[in-house]
């Protein structure tokens, strides 16, 4: 299959997953995690209505920003050090993986810096998994409590990576508890300056439309678009 083609099928599956649960697939985000991709295949992925491209590297991110217009969004999807907050801060519009005091701290004098305000998800680890990044989902309430109000970040939704499963149903209440952890932050967060939660990023190629029926606003897909990493 073409890039084209894989586009097409993916957005099939999005809009079929939300008919399922009820959705409007309007509301749903395609994100194309194009980490190690060239940006010739990234141009391809645009011709069939790319518009949000996910990086996991902050230096191949920065080095790929000039390649499109302003019509391209860019998400950091990764791991990000924060020493590498300086090469995404000015050109990346969300920052999908924020889950510690110090980076918030770092994102919020980079963003100010740059004169801007970097909207950016709060990173779970709903499983608990040792080898994952991301906020205990105990904790995320008081970690919105210290960062809202910041000038430079604000924060717009939560984020999680699901175990890997041979079925997408066993994950499906990993995606469940984002979901109702999202709501429950929103309850205790009401009125908190810089924190607005109305996004859900959750699903990768394996499992995303399970996660778009609990929920997804946003969906990180690589390998069913741009097809195995070499």
């Amino acid at each position: 299959m073409t890039i084209a083609e894989r586009v097409a099928a993916v957005r099939e599956r999005i809009a079929a997953a939300a008919a399922r649960a009820g959705r409007d697939p309007g509301e749903i985000t395609l994100v194309a995690v194009s980490k190690t991709v060239p940006v010739a295949a990234m141009r391809e992925a645009y011709a069939a209505g790319i518009r949000h491209f996910g990086e996991n590297r902050a230096q191949e991110a920065r080095d790929k920003f000039p390649a499109f217009g302003d019509d391209v969004h860019w998400h950091f999807v990764g791991r990000l050090q924060t020493n590498k907050v300086k090469y995404i801060a000015r050109h990346c519009h969300l920052l999908h993986s924020l889950d510690r005091l110090a980076l918030a701290q770092e994102v919020d004098r980079r963003a100010s810096r740059c004169g801007r305000v970097l909207p950016c998800l709060v990173e779970v680890n709903v499983a608990g998994e040792a080898t994952k990044a991301g906020l205990p989902p105990e904790k995320v309430i008081p970690f919105l409590h210290q960062v809202a109000g910041w000038p430079g970040l604000r924060v717009v939704g939560l984020m999680t990576v699901a175990p890997r499963a041979d079925n997408p149903e066993e994950v499906r209440p990993v995606f469940r508890r984002l979901r109702e952890l999202a709501e429950e932050a929103a309850r205790q967060c009401r009125g908190l300056p810089g924190i607005e939660l109305r996004h859900l990023s959750m699903g990768m190629t394996d499992d995303f439309e399970v996660a778009v029926e609990e929920g997804a606003t946003l969906v990180r897909i690589g390998r069913a678009i741009f097809g195995e990493r070499g």
